[in-house]
This record gives structure tokens, sequence and C-alpha cells, in this order.
């Protein structure tokens, strides 16, 4: 009898064989749209049908206000955000930075910091009640650099690392603690049916990493490892996302932050080549994406892209742990033909 959804990925994570590979998606909503209306499908549930794909539940938390006090225009972190449009599609990009002026310490801690309790817990409760059971549930995240650029401003937050160390252990700090109560109330009334939580930071650029191994070390793993350690607490399991040439702090990940998969794999970013992240990490961690979103998926050819998935599926060959999905959001710009490529290629070679 073949495998739910839900067992394939949770064979994968307990290092058990799976019935075959796992697939996900990730994409833009541009792209959902587009695959609904140009396969003919009447919602983005019967595409997932139709191309066999797996996928996950989201479960998190409802917010009770989801503005700033100060400034109802912005979100909770008193960031705005303002549609951009690059043609195919719009996204929504910082317009105001609420920390970008401050200079001290004591200026981070008067900030209207959200709280994290200000949620709809019965809602969450039903949410968890309504889950199907038949897919791997994903829930929380974490991915407090990010934020911080949001808040600060990109060129201070990086400039922040090196002459303001004290403003960036406040601020992080403050991001940590609100993750660490919200994702610890949410994972305590889930209640074991959440499988695994986003724990996330873009480490890489295109060609390297985009700040040191010492100040990674400093300021992003050692609270990484409380998050995950709270996380393991309640059986939940690692997804770790960082974007680009990350090869350099993925012992790391490995042996502090304690990663379980990892994702988008970029492979044709320096020192990110499958062979190599196999033989070096894949008796440690499961991988998660390889089929590239920045050239073949968009540029190639239905046989470029099964040739793609086809190669994956060699080097990734178990007992190498795959999940079958695009390195990153797939486009607008992809054609639809290229996404079917994708996965009725991994539907008809993908047994184990």
């Amino acid at each position: 009898m073949p495998m739910t959804p839900r067992e394939r990925w949770l064979a994968l994570l307990n290092r058990q064989k799976p019935d075959r590979i796992p697939t996900d998606f990730w994409g833009t909503q541009e792209v959902r749209d587009k695959l609904i209306r140009e396969l003919k499908c009447k919602d983005f549930n019967e595409v997932a049908d139709r191309l066999h794909i797996d996928g996950v539940e989201h479960l998190g938390a409802k917010r009770l206000h989801d503005n700033h006090p100060d400034d109802p225009q912005a979100n909770i972190w008193g960031v705005r955000h303002r549609a951009v449009d690059y043609g195919t599609g719009k996204y929504d990009e910082v317009a105001c930075n609420p920390l970008a002026d401050v200079t001290s310490v004591e200026q981070v801690h008067a900030f209207k910091w959200p709280d994290p309790h200000d949620c709809d817990w019965d809602d969450f409760g039903q949410r968890v009640k309504n889950l199907s059971g038949r897919k791997a549930v994903q829930c929380g995240g974490y991915e407090p650099f990010l934020l911080y650029c949001a808040m600060r401003g990109m060129e201070q937050a990086m400039v922040d690392l090196i002459a303001e160390p004290q403003i960036a252990e406040a601020i992080f700090e403050h991001l940590f603690d609100f993750h660490y109560r919200l994702n610890g109330r949410m994972w305590e009334l889930a209640g074991g049916k959440a499988d695994m939580t986003y724990v996330a930071e873009d480490l890489g650029s295109q060609h390297s990493l985009l700040m040191s191994l010492d100040l990674i070390r400093k300021f992003i793993l050692p609270r990484q490892k409380k998050m995950a350690d709270l996380a393991r607490s309640h059986k939940i399991r690692i997804f770790y996302h960082t974007d680009g040439a990350a090869r350099d702090v993925i012992p790391d990940l490995i042996s502090v932050t304690g990663i379980e998969v990892l994702n988008p794999i970029q492979w044709r970013c320096p020192g990110m080549e499958r062979e190599g992240l196999v033989r070096d990490f894949g008796k440690k961690i499961g991988f998660h994406g390889a089929v590239d979103n920045q050239r073949t998926l968009p540029f190639g050819t239905p046989q470029d892209v099964r040739n793609e998935v086809l190669e994956n599926i060699r080097i990734f060959a178990w007992p190498t742990r795959w999940i079958c999905a695009p390195c990153h959001n797939l486009q607008a710009v992809s054609p639809t033909g290229n996404v079917v490529a994708m996965y009725d290629t991994i539907w008809e070679n993908g047994k184990l």
C-alpha cells in the first residue's frame, strides 16, 4: 500500500526508506494562479493532486492585532511594505525601517516590541483539531536576521555586527524572546501533531558567505541552538533554510544548530556541488530542493528539467535522503511545461 505524504516525509526524517522520493512545492502566488489556470484546475489542491506533490501543512497562530500600536500602516514590528511590480508579478518590499535611527541599547529596549501571546489561541486549537493527518505538519519559525534587516535597514544591520555589537545583541535578544515564547506556546498546544519547524537565515550569497564564520558563530548560531533545542524537547525536527554558497557553515549548522534537513541546495553556487554535499554531509542530514530555478526551470526546456531531475535522483540515491523540490520559490517566468516536467519526472522515476 502506498504511503501517505506524511508517512513518506516522516520515514525520511527517521532514516527509514520511504516508498518513493517525497516532493514539495515552493512558488509565488503568481505561479500558483498560473498553474491553476493553465492546468484547468479549480484550486491549488487539485494542482497538487495532479502533479503528485506531497507538500506539508503549515500550522500557525492567528494574531489578534496585526499592526504596530504606533503605526497602523505597519506590521507588528513597525515595518511598512510597498508592492513593487517586476513585470510578471509583485513583491512586497520594505518601505521603512523603524529602528534605523536607534543609537543606544536603551532605545532598543524602549521600542514597543510585540507580545508573542497576542494570538487567538482558541482558533489555534481548532486548527490543530482540523489537521488532516495526511501531510507532514510544519509549525513555527525563526529567521531573525532577515527581520533585523527590515527593522534596521540592511546596510546598517551589517555595520552593526562590527561597529555596534551591543545594539545588535539587544535587538537579536528581543527577536529571540518573541519567537521562543511564541513557538513554545504553539508547540505545547500542538500536542505532538507538529512534525518540524522552520529555522532559517540567509547566510550565503551567490559566491560566498554573507558574513564571516566568526560573526555567524557569535550572533546567529547560539540562539538558533536554543530554538532548536526547544523544538527537540517537543520532538519537533529542524528544517533549515539558507540560500546561496553556504558550504562553509554547514558543519556548524549540523554540530551546533542540529539541523536535520537542509534547503534549498543552490548547486550552481561555489561549494554547493551536489556530489560534494552528499559525500561530506549525506550521512548526517537530508536535502530539500536542488532543482535549479535560476536557470533550468525558468529558461531551460522540459527535457532540460527532466535531465536535471534524473541527475538528482542519481546523485541523491538512497540511502541519501532527498526531497524533490525547486531550489527556492518558483517564479512566474518559469513555463508551466517545465514545472509539470519536474513533477512528472520524479513521479515516474522516484520509486525507492
